[in-house]
This record gives C-alpha cells, sequence and structure tokens, in this order.
C-alpha cells in the first residue's frame, strides 16, 4: 500500500492522501478578494487529486497584504468570495485550507507580475509597512514602523478575526504563517528582531508572537478544525534563526494546539547562500519531526512520484506539500497514484483518461 495515498487525521478531518497544495501567491486579487482566477486554480489541483488545498498567504488586514494584488481575510465581502472557491474543493473529495499570513516589513511591494519591484509609494496605492524593527528588508523596499505593543496586540485580534472568518467561509484547515521572512517569522528571527522588550532578544521573547497568535487563532476555529503552523527551520545565515530553534518552537506550538507544523526555509534575508536542489528542506522536517515529536509537512523541489513516497514512507514527513510542480501539472497526484499502484478517483468527467 502507498504511504503518499494513505489518509491523514487531523482533529475531525481525513486528508485522502498526504500530497497538499503548497500556498502560492497568484497576485490576481482587487481589494484582497479573491475571483474567478482563483476559483480555477484552486479547483484545479482538487480536480486534480490533492489532498490538501491551501490557499496562498492571505492577509488578516489590509496592510498585511504582500502586495495591492494578494487575497485576503477580513470581512464578510471576502467570506463570501471564498465561500464557492471552498465548496467546490470539497465537491471535488478534497479538503480546502487557508494560510493567513501578515507581509510585515515585506509589505507594500509591487507584485511581480506588474514587472516592477520594490516597494508601492502611498501615490500608487502603496502603504505604511510595520515590523518588529524599523529595519528594511533591502533599499528598495519601505521602511517599516516598529510595532509598539498595541499594534501587536492588533496582529493577534486581526489573526484571530480571520481565523473565525476562514471557518465562516468554509475553509476546514487553518494555516499561521510564521516562514519566509514575513512579520511572525521577523519576530522570530535575531537578524531582523532587534527590540530589548518582553517581545525581543531571548529566544522565548522572540517566540512569543507567533506562540500567541498561534493560541488565538486555536481558539478563534475551536476544537475541530486543525491548525497548522509554517516555519522557516533556517534563516541559513550565521546568527539567524536556526534549527535548533525551530526544534522549541514547534514543541511549542504543538503544545499551543497546533496540529502540524509545515517546514519549510529561508525568505528573511536577501542573499542567503541557499543549496537548492531535490529535496533540499526535507531533512529540516525530518529533524523536527524527530526532535519535537509533532506531525510535520515538508516542502522544497519534491516533483517525484516515488520521492514524494519515499519522504512519507520512510518517516521524514506526515505530508508532502507541492508548489511549481503542481503549477506545471495540475492533474500530479493522479498520474503518482497510477505511478505508485495507488488508488485514485479521478473526477467521472474525466475517468475515461485515467
Amino acid at each position: 500500500m502507498s504511504a503518499l495515498f494513505s489518509p491523514l487525521t487531523l482533529r475531525s478531518v481525513t486528508l485522502p492522501n498526504r500530497i497538499a497544495v503548497s500556498p502560492m501567491c497568484q497576485y490576481s486579487a482587487s481589494g484582497g478578494l479573491p475571483d474567478e482566477w482563483h476559483l480555477v486554480h484552486l479547483g484545479s489541483r482538487a480536480v486534480g487529486g490533492a489532498g490538501l488545498v491551501l490557499s496562498e498567504a492571505t492577509a488578516v488586514s489590509p496592510e498585511g497584504r504582500i502586495s495591492p494584488d494578494d487575497t485576503g481575510l477580513w470581512s464578510d465581502e471576502h467570506v463570501a468570495a471564498w465561500r464557492p472557491i471552498t465548496a467546490f474543493i470539497r465537491a471535488q473529495g478534497s479538503v480546502p485550507g487557508v494560510q493567513l499570513g501578515h507581509a510585515g516589513r515585506k509589505a507594500s511591494t509591487f507584485a511581480p507580475l506588474t514587472g516592477r519591484s520594490g516597494g508601492v509609494p502611498d501615490e500608487e496605492g502603496g502603504w505604511q509597512p510595520v515590523a518588529p524593527s524599523a529595519v528594511p528588508f533591502s533599499e528598495t523596499f519601505r521602511t517599516p514602523v516598529e510595532l509598539d505593543e498595541a499594534g501587536i496586540a492588533k496582529v493577534v485580534a486581526d489573526y484571530a478575526a480571520a481565523a473565525r472568518l476562514a471557518v465562516e467561509a468554509g475553509f476546514q484547515v487553518v494555516e499561521v504563517h510564521a516562514a519566509h521572512g514575513y512579520l511572525l517569522h521577523q519576530f522570530l528571527s535575531p537578524l531582523s528582531n532587534r527590540r530589548t522588550d518582553r517581545y525581543g532578544g531571548s529566544l522565548e521573547n522572540r517566540t512569543r508572537l507567533t506562540r500567541e497568535v498561534t493560541a488565538a487563532v486555536r481558539e478563534a476555529v475551536g476544537d475541530d478544525v486543525p491548525v497548522l503552523v509554517r516555519i522557516s527551520a533556517t534563516d541559513w545565515v550565521e546568527g539567524g534563526w536556526a534549527e535548533e530553534d525551530s526544534v522549541v518552537l514547534a514543541r511549542e506550538v504543538a503544545a499551543l494546539g497546533a496540529d502540524l507544523v509545515d517546514v519549510s526555509t529561508g525568505g528573511n534575508v536577501l542573499k542567503a547562500d541557499i543549496p537548492v536542489g531535490p529535496g533540499y528542506q526535507v531533512r529540516f522536517a525530518e529533524t523536527v519531526r524527530a526532535k519535537a515529536e509533532v506531525p510535520v509537512g515538508a516542502v522544497g523541489m519534491i516533483t517525484e512520484a516515488r520521492q514524494a513516497e519515499r519522504v512519507v514512507a520512510d518517516g521524514s514527513a506526515d505530508l508532502v506539500l507541492l508548489g511549481r510542480e503542481l503549477l506545471r501539472d495540475p492533474y500530479w497526484p493522479l498520474h503518482a497514484a497510477k505511478e505508485l499502484g495507488a488508488q485514485a478517483a479521478p473526477p467521472k468527467q474525466y475517468a475515461r483518461a485515467f
């Protein structure tokens, strides 16, 4: 029996297999509202057989968007826009999940699709970014304002409110985005967090905001909804956030009600030396799983069926997340099932092709 195509139960939700669509920004929303593009983009991956379909990084507030073209979830209007998408995903037998994020100092930037880069000025629809410290990500990004404790409390409240709206919108899984150099990761890493109050300095202080957000999201969604936390296991830079820190954090968020830690790396430093290659981040997922004793997801150039099968079968991770490979082939799970001799049912409309 294929390990990759075995079910995975998290609280009240059972994924039909261990394949998840990794969150991938589409930069195609207006006012944070998803539209027909998002329905087709996410819906196609559900048709293709992915067990869990995660939305792109979805901002918990307008100022939390990476770009003006990102999706969000901060009003009833956003709930109404997401509902047809989650309903379609569920109708295909997949589980809809949302990644909730706040870009912090990486907010108010031009979407790559515009052909421009760097910070968006106010007169072109930009806004003032916030961060743990007034340190810009790069010289082309806007300089953020350091959050005071009232601002930090608002971030926690925004995550909780967005999580409640996510459940109303039909999402069955909620992921907290604490990776890739966005706000929660910025607080975690000493490279971006230069505070001297209770949110900076020691590891306990730097992890405080992520712990508070995780606890708030868990309370907001209730006992039945699985909560995932995506982390960057390392900054890939000496003196930054490191693998051993990730083990500590994983153990702590699990104690607060997180059901799975989604292990990625990098994103907080502009020029990090990252040894990119097939499965290059899997070893971090394996370490976190073994040392923190929590379920984990693995991501990063997982492209082949047998490669993904090994990740689950050898105990490196409980879930594999695919990004670009699922852009290239939305039906990757159906093809992988055939290669591995596993059972996977294509939609009846497509059955003759498989």
